[in-house]
């Protein structure tokens, strides 16, 4: 197991837990990623805290059994620090702030082999699947989700949209 920080205006603890995911770099992912969609929602200033679980198909397994009642795999689970989900379907999560310091997102954890076989299946790019996972858990963290149709409606809008800047396409298009 290796955890490394990175230390700008953010900071990501990265625990990778399964060596498979060695090859990408996710600490650089994260930071990339997480301030590129920390932009995209006008909050780039906002020094802000998370951490990664890497992990393979039987520990995401265990988590979603422990904290979701369901046991099998899933791509990436999220634990936001602070409940930041609108009253309204549909609208827009209350802004994260820092008191004093970083403000604590909360944690993801991510499954290779799920990643893997899902961006196979898909005839996408894994590394492209794995940014669009990273940032959609990070979305979870800010308080986007899709529970009704107007909450994914609003959610997928920001990962399309920002996925499409960095030369992603839409992944929740047929290819």
């Amino acid at each position: 197991m290796m955890a490394t920080k990175i230390k700008m205006t953010h900071e990501i603890d990265v625990l990778i837990e399964d060596p498979r995911w060695d090859d990408f770099d996710l600490e650089a992912l994260c930071a990339r990623h997480f301030d590129g969609l920390m932009a995209q929602l006008g909050h780039a200033a906002l020094p802000y805290e998370v951490s990664v679980l890497a992990c393979n198909d039987a520990r995401i397994a265990e988590l979603n059994k422990e904290f979701r009642a369901k046991s099998t795999p899933t791509n990436v689970l999220s634990w936001p620090a602070v409940e930041r989900a609108p009253e309204v379907a549909g609208g827009t999560p209350d802004a994260p702030y820092a008191d004093m310091g970083m403000c604590e997102m909360g944690d993801i954890a991510i499954s290779y082999e799920t990643c893997v076989a899902e961006a196979q299946a898909a005839n996408r790019r894994v590394m492209d699947h794995v940014i669009h996972l990273l940032c959609h858990g990070f979305l979870h963290l800010l308080g986007y989700d899709h529970e009704t149709d107007a909450d994914a409606d609003l959610m997928e809008r920001y990962e399309i949209a920002y996925l499409g800047s960095i030369g992603i396409g839409n992944p929740y298009e047929c290819v």
